[in-house]
């Protein structure tokens, strides 16, 4: 068996660790974002997907701008508690060269009228160009929600 230079060879590169680094502080700040606007702004959820985005909600697939505007809008409002957030950056070569970060986060929700209820969600996420900023702009290319109901 090769050693772990062979099949990653900046993985014990500072560059990397930065990259990494990087990484979790997007996540991060994007999570926050994300699940402020699920509870509070749900009128700007939106502004966080792409045009072309897909959304899989328990199985069911939503895509286009104006198909999950109108999905968000039906939902009951909600109370989102996280308590796991990770994050990975996507290598390069398995998109195109397009900066992307895996993001996967794991808590509690509580919609109006229905019993709290654990739930998993990942996001792809891309980086595009900011006209404002040398930071780049975080957008949902895919988003996989799924609630975690175990039998007792």
């Amino acid at each position: 068996m090769g050693s772990l230079a062979e099949f990653c060879p900046f993985c014990n590169t500072a560059d990397f660790r930065t990259h990494v680094d990087a990484s979790c502080r997007y996540s991060e700040e994007f999570t926050n974002i994300y699940y402020d606007c699920m509870d509070k702004k749900r009128r700007n959820l939106m502004r966080l997907y792409l045009d072309k985005a897909t959304l899989v909600w328990n199985g069911n697939a939503v895509s286009g701008q104006a198909a999950l505007g109108d999905f968000f809008e039906s939902l009951p409002s909600s109370e989102f508690s996280i308590q796991t957030l990770d994050c990975q950056p996507v290598h390069e070569q398995a998109t195109q060269g397009q900066t992307t970060l895996l993001v996967v986060t794991a808590g509690q929700v509580k919609f109006d009228g229905q019993k709290q209820r654990y739930f998993n969600q990942n996001f792809l996420l891309t980086a595009q160009a900011s006209p404002t900023s040398d930071q780049p702009v975080w957008k949902i290319a895919s988003d996989c929600f799924r609630f975690q109901d175990w039998s007792s």
